[in-house]
């Protein structure tokens, strides 16, 4: 990533965090953020621990491609995932932490491709489930259902995971992605065609998909319950079924990558969504968005401290 890309997303995180903090009055932010109650928020934060502990154990089974002569132990898989989500806090994009772990596999004689291809389907079943529960959510609020921002962003998240089954389970679509790979530079597409072959790999194991789909659904509904134990925390008597539909939108637009960790987008979707369209006063919505951003970095810090006590930093 160039100097100017990165200025840029520093750029529009804080443009997009100031402009809804303006428009939501500083004054009135600090007052609700002043009147928490921490009892919910306490709560909120064992629901991260939880949500946290289903990641890594997600993390673990997509290593179920590689030979069991030469899969890491428990303790180093487990020690990289959560080192890297603690550093893709501060990566660009969403998936710099991504990228990391990526990496550390590969250093534990993990082959590049087996590594790069687990993360990937992480990554694409993750989005999986937020697809899936975003099309329950506008089930809840059908008066979303016409809008073109949401609609676009459920087809660009339908149109990943059909990719993702086609280069899983199609010969002939993986086929097709290893014909435009041959475009590219040598090493560049042999490096393609190894994370193609890996990928495929995965079309063996349906039940591990299977699993690891139906845990990325029950992290995205203790992340609702994580916001609304936020929302009790700010005195919001909004019921669950609100979260229950908007929460999955907003993990859609905070997977946008073009700022920090969500930083912004999330502000501008809380505000749009819980403000205008559940009529939650703004300095409230803003509130709620910096203690969901601020729960996802409580539940990193575990990483932190492997990464600066432990073996992580390698």
């Amino acid at each position: 990533m160039s100097v100017l890309q990165l200025l840029a997303r520093i750029a529009v995180a804080a443009g997009l965090t100031g402009y809804i903090l303006w428009k939501s009055h500083p004054r009135e932010v600090l007052d609700a953020a002043a009147g928490v109650d921490w009892r919910p928020i306490a709560v909120a934060i064992l629901l991260v621990v939880l949500d946290r502990m289903l990641m890594a154990y997600r993390a673990v089974v997509l290593l179920c491609t590689v030979d069991p002569a030469v899969r890491p132990p428990l303790s180093a898989v487990m020690r990289i995932f959560f080192v890297s989500t603690f550093l893709g806090t501060f990566l660009p994009a969403s998936v710099g932490g991504d990228g990391v772990r990526a990496y550390s596999l590969s250093k534990l004689n993990v082959r590049g491709s087996d590594a790069v291809a687990s993360v990937f389907m992480d990554r694409m079943l993750g989005v999986a489930s937020v697809f899936l529960m975003a099309v329950v959510g506008l089930l809840l609020a059908r008066d979303l259902a016409r809008n073109s921002t949401i609609l676009t962003a459920l087809g660009a998240a339908a149109g990943v995971c059909i990719v993702t089954l086609l280069l899983v389970f199609s010969r002939t679509a993986e086929a097709k992605a290893a014909a435009l790979i041959a475009y590219f530079p040598g090493v560049i597409k042999n490096a393609g065609h190894q994370i193609l072959q890996a990928i495929g790999r995965y079309a063996t194991f349906h039940g591990k998909l299977a699993n690891v789909l139906a845990c990325s659904v029950l992290v995205q509904a203790l992340r609702i319950l994580q916001a609304y134990c936020l929302g009790l925390g700010l005195g919001l008597s909004l019921p669950l079924t609100t979260y229950m539909a908007f929460i999955p939108l907003i993990l859609l637009v905070m997977l946008l990558p073009i700022t920090f960790n969500g930083i912004g987008t999330s502000q501008l979707a809380f505000d749009w969504f819980f403000a205008r369209h559940a009529g939650v006063p703004a300095a409230s919505a803003f509130t709620l968005s910096v203690l969901f951003i601020a729960l996802g970095i409580v539940g990193n810090l575990p990483g932190g401290f492997l990464y600066a006590f432990g073996r992580g930093r390698q």
